[in-house]
């Protein structure tokens, strides 16, 4: 039976890992995560969990003992933002070229600098070519839902790689909304237990983990990691439809919000998805045909599913949370315009920046945008590409004109 309640993102993701209660948790203390291992290691202090929570003195050792766990045969996690994710960037690495199916859960929050403690994707962007999958909420509920789907994914035969849980620092992690959550025995039985095929501490099978490679074996098993990252877009799949069955709440690779006849549409992930869909209700009671594809899973990159879910529009708002400082961009806006341009959909785009370190992000900055698609589409104009929203600089700017 549903269990309503209502908490925060931080909240939603420990009561998860309280349900799935893994082996092992090494964490250090980051705002705005550091609520994530509070919680559980009270969990286990009140006896709930047996999860074995290992503080250590920083976030390099933080997923250094989640890897080193995880290679002993033990279900690891680990919790972190920002500086924390980046202080972790060599064993990112590790983790995934040493095929590592542990979970870390990442409130997103900016790198510095300038210093600042709130939500851009910076992080999970930085961290984009690790070999990592990851995967993104909108909301309170999605943060709880995508990980209790992540161990699923992470272990899967096909697979065997980390998965990030992300989230919006302080935007979900920190604002209570309404949840559902699942009874504990299904979640348990959902996840399953885990039972490695290789790990350390199996005895008489003796192997080596992250050993030495020569010239002649390690672009092959660059190559595997690829393979298993494809496999990971088919598993993802699987694993949401078996989570829709217990749950009724449907997943994908994305979400496709009134796009069906929409002439514009705007692609965006994580918290903000909520207010485009509520400019994009406003402006279809107007007659306008728009819509909103949020993106829930970055890596793999959903090329060409994305590239076949805009093609019979007329024009793409490409939203970026993230300066990727290539002189061109965002992250968003470079692999969305390589997928269509690979399968051969010729749109219109506009790749905008927002959000970052925490800036506004309005229902009417959605308005703005869906008209000067409109005015790119019906009247010929040439939109500023690779544009800050809200930035004030331009707002000055545009009130002298």
């Amino acid at each position: 039976m549903a269990i309503k309640e209502r908490m925060s993102g931080n909240e939603a993701v420990a009561f998860a890992i309280r349900q799935v209660n893994p082996d092992v948790m090494p964490a250090f203390p980051i705002t705005p995560s550091t609520e994530i291992p509070q919680m559980v290691s009270t969990y286990i202090a009140n006896g709930e969990i047996d999860t074995e929570f290992i503080p250590v003195e920083s976030e390099h050792s933080a997923m250094s003992a989640t890897i080193g766990a995880e290679a002993a045969g033990a279900r690891s996690l680990t919790a972190t933002s920002s500086a924390g994710l980046a202080l972790m960037w060599e064993e990112l690495l590790l983790a995934a070229s040493n095929r590592m199916p542990l979970v870390l859960a990442l409130v997103n929050r900016t790198l510095s600098g300038p210093i600042n403690i709130n939500c851009d994707h910076s992080d999970g962007m930085g961290a984009r070519d690790t070999g990592w999958i990851q995967i993104y909420a909108e909301n309170n509920q999605e943060a709880y839902d995508n990980f209790i789907q992540a161990y699923p994914i992470a272990e899967n035969e096909k697979v065997h790689l980390p998965v990030m849980v992300c989230q919006d620092g302080f935007i979900t992690s920190h604002a209570v909304e309404n949840i559902t959550l699942l009874e504990d025995s299904l979640v348990k039985d959902f996840v399953g237990e885990y039972y490695p095929e290789e790990y350390l501490l199996n005895p008489g099978k003796p192997i080596a983990v992250g050993p030495y490679s020569v010239s002649n074996y390690a672009m092959e098993a660059k190559k595997n990691q690829e393979i298993a990252l494809e496999n990971a877009k088919e598993v993802i799949l699987e694993v949401a439809k078996k989570f829709k069955d217990i749950s009724g709440r449907e997943y994908g690779l994305f979400e496709e919000y009134r796009t069906e006849d929409a002439d514009y549409i705007m692609l965006i992930m994580g918290s903000a998805a909520g207010t485009a869909k509520q400019a994009v209700d406003d402006l279809r009671e107007k007659g306008w045909k728009v819509g909103v594809l949020k993106l829930r899973v970055f890596r793999p990159f959903p090329a060409k599913e994305i590239a076949e879910a805009l093609k019979n529009c007329k024009a793409v708002a490409i939203m970026d949370r993230c300066e990727s400082y290539n002189g061109n961009g965002g992250p968003l806006g470079s692999e969305v315009l390589a997928g269509l341009f690979r399968y051969k959909v010729m749109i219109e785009t506009v790749n905008y920046i927002y959000g970052l370190a925490g800036r506004d992000f309005t229902v009417s900055d959605v308005y703005d945008i869906f008209s000067e698609l409109d005015a790119v589409v019906t009247e010929g104009k040439e939109a500023k590409q690779y544009q800050y929203i809200r930035l004030r600089e331009q707002e000055a700017a545009d009130e002298r004109l």
